[in-house]
């Protein structure tokens, strides 16, 4: 399953039914799951780790040492978890000693051309990452986040679950859960109702969302203040309550 112009260090663990295309390099301190198909051109190195049943395209680069200064050389890491989609020159970097010390990623993400995860960010399960879409490092996405293409968020950025950024979004503070965020600097442009919609969520749901929304943003409401009735509301709307854990967690602040 190594095409003979693989290059794959003696030390790396593969999968027996691994698969690796021509001309890729996987390092010494590689791990890659089983069902992993591995395109030709791609660079797999450093302490980096591949779960199940990933497809990592043409001329990926993942696990490679950050973009960052204050690297020295640390034993830093890079995670992916099963069933990730990594398409052509997609570029996934290791965690730096200054923050977590890993790159973490989850399940069933797509990574669309282009792309880029740089150091010690977090990212959830079953997000899309449209075309040339960029996240600095120290960002966390939650689960089900859609970016759009060449959306950017800067770093120490939190992006809440089931939001979503619009095409060429730049976003500056932290995007909340079910938000749609749009422009540069990004701002709140609605609730992700139809991302919504196509995992489930009831129209009951999707109209609590609503308002919610209308809390946070439209009833003039200081962020203490709307934060405090969006506490109340979910008491009697549990999906609410990572909204406001959200918000209470916040460091950089949110959009508004």
């Amino acid at each position: 399953m190594i095409h003979p112009t693989a290059l794959v260090d003696a030390g790396a663990k593969l999968a027996d039914d691994v698969d690796v295309g021509p001309y890729s390099i996987i390092g010494g301190d590689v791990s890659v799951g089983a069902g992993t198909r591995i395109g030709p051109h791609v660079v797999i190195t450093g302490r980096t780790t591949l779960g199940a049943r990933n497809r990592v395209f043409q001329f990926a680069s993942i696990g490679d040492i950050p973009q960052d200064r204050k690297y020295g050389g640390e034993a830093t890491t890079t995670t992916l978890g099963d069933d990730n989609v990594v398409r052509e020159f997609v570029t996934i970097h290791a965690g730096t000693a200054q923050d977590r010390g890993a790159t973490t990623i989850g399940n069933g993400n797509w990574f669309l051309a282009y792309t880029h995860v740089a150091h010690d960010c977090v990212v959830g399960d079953s997000t899309t990452f449209s075309n040339n879409a960029q996240i600095a490092g120290h960002v966390t996405i939650g689960d089900w986040v859609v970016l759009g293409a060449y959306a950017g968020v800067h770093q120490f950025c939190r992006i809440g679950a089931h939001a979503m950024l619009a095409a060429g979004a730049i976003v500056l503070q932290d995007v909340p859960p079910y938000v749609t965020a749009a422009g540069y600097p990004a701002k709140p442009a609605g609730t992700n109702s139809e991302g919504l919609r196509r995992r489930g969520f009831t129209a009951d749901d999707i109209a609590t969302i609503k308002r919610a929304y209308k809390t946070l943003y439209r009833n003039g409401l200081s962020l203490e203040a709307a934060r405090d009735a969006l506490e109340l509301a979910s008491r009697d709307a549990p999906l609410l309550a990572p909204l406001v854990e959200f918000i209470s967690g916040s460091a950089r602040g949110i959009v508004r």
